[in-house]
């Protein structure tokens, strides 16, 4: 079946380098794509790394209305803000990340339910609910070291935002089981999705619907899975995809 005929009904979207050019904004043309799917009927969804508390308005100001995947999918929201869903991280495992970020003394930021630390972490950990723990290091040998330890953890699943960063959540946590727990609210299957993402936090979920698209600032690994690459995410990608695959 070619691209263009899928039956799509549902548009998951990444954030950072997918949907948000690199000041972090909509550009109009997505906006206007995205108004245009849903005017035919579409849901479209945001499906991020990102906490609540820092992608909420983004949904409201695109006016969606069905539901939000954030952190990676630890948590799924109604457009409302009401909580559908939340895995966390076990506290133990949080003390273990904790002391490889300091054995490797990389940057880190950590997400608890209510909060996002960043550059510092809170003493006493038992005292929060865990979603996520992020690692930055420019460092590559850092990075593979820190992988290498933690891909050996069966407690834990493993993913990134962007090149330089490792994202830690719990194992079985990420967009496309998410994605599938929307779908089933929804009443459609993972077919009937398109989603498009940049890094690895998002192969999962490109790999598994029926419509995997890679931004043109992708990268490597996720071109590799998809279906198909739009421009890049300054070239209003989202928008390109939207138009030329769904409209």
């Amino acid at each position: 079946m070619g691209q263009e005929n899928r039956d799509i009904r549902l548009i998951a979207l990444d954030m950072d380098g997918t949907l948000l050019n690199s000041n972090h904004e909509v550009s109009k043309q997505n906006r206007l794509a995205i108004e245009k799917a849903r005017e035919k009927g579409l849901e479209v969804i945001l499906s991020t790394g990102r906490h609540f508390s820092t992608c909420s308005a983004y949904a409201k100001s695109l006016n969606l209305s069905s539901y939000l995947i954030t952190v990676n999918g630890s948590e799924i929201w109604t457009a409302t803000g009401e909580l559908v869903e939340r895995q966390l991280l076990d506290v133990a495992i949080m003390e273990l990340l904790v002391s490889l970020h300091k054995k490797h003394e990389t940057y880190a930021w950590v997400a608890s339910t209510n909060k996002i630390w960043r550059g510092e972490i809170p003493a006493n950990l038992e005292d929060y609910e865990w979603l996520k723990f992020g690692f930055d290091t420019d460092s590559n040998e850092t990075k593979e070291a820190i992988v290498d330890q933690l891909s050996k953890n069966e407690l834990v699943e493993l993913s990134n935002s962007s090149p330089t960063n490792i994202e830690v959540n719990a194992v079985g946590i990420n967009k496309a089981r998410a994605i599938e727990k929307v779908c089933a609210r929804l009443g459609i299957t993972m077919d009937q999705v398109m989603a498009m993402g940049d890094s690895l936090n998002d192969i999962k979920m490109i790999e598994e619907v029926g419509l995997g698209v890679a931004m043109g600032n992708a990268q490597d690994e996720v071109k590799a899975v998809c279906d198909w690459v739009t421009k890049h995410h300054d070239d209003d990608g989202v928008a390109y995809a939207i138009n030329k695959l769904v409209l």
